[in-house]
């Protein structure tokens, strides 16, 4: 049986690079131990699992968002297997019908400025009666916050934590936020 490690390798950008392998400025390639040449990341992800390995870390239990910063890999509860992955995505589709835009909206309504993600979360959690860690909230809640900012009803009130690449990649451990106030009758 061949052992399966699959390895990202950080590399100057050579100028026939492909732009889906451009991550912060660094070339990324793939490796596995057992020979298969790996030349793309969708490549990697699905030799990973083949090989029945998270297709996030590809087997590795942390991920690598920069050269020298990685964090242990949350799809996979830092497994990196595919079994634990499948339950985790499987959770986040039903936190995804429970926990709407909506719910959401009269949360963040009610918080006192600045909220943190963590608190928006917390009060999500309650709202519904979860237990901690029945449904992978604070990544849901994260990504519906992401949504409001981009629809410009709430605003990043903090600075990142990190800046891990320069500005271009960052870090927010647990991000403040805003409401923006409505634009006024006739305003534009």
């Amino acid at each position: 049986m061949a052992k399966h490690t699959i390895t990202v390798t950080w590399d100057e950008i050579p100028a026939d690079a492909d732009p889906d392998a451009l991550v912060g400025g660094a070339f990324r390639g793939y490796r596995c131990d057992c020979g298969l040449p790996l030349d793309r990341r969708v490549t990697a992800e699905l030799h990973a699992m083949e090989n029945d390995m998270c297709s996030t870390c590809l087997g590795a239990a942390e991920e690598v968002v920069v050269p020298g910063f990685a964090r242990p890999c949350t799809a996979c509860a830092s497994t990196g297997r595919r079994g634990p992955q499948l339950v985790w995505q499987a959770a986040y589709g039903e936190a995804e019908q429970v926990i709407t835009i909506g719910l959401l909206r009269r949360v963040v309504r009610g918080l006192p400025e600045p909220f943190a993600l963590s608190r928006a979360a917390d009060e999500v959690r309650a709202l519904l009666g979860l237990p901690p860690g029945r449904l992978p909230v604070g990544p849901r809640v994260r990504d519906l916050l992401q949504r409001l900012a981009e629809e410009g009803e709430i605003a990043l009130a903090s600075a990142p934590d990190e800046l891990l690449h320069g500005t271009e990649v960052v870090l927010y451990r647990d991000p403040l936020w805003r409401r923006v106030p409505p634009p006024l009758n006739g305003a534009s």
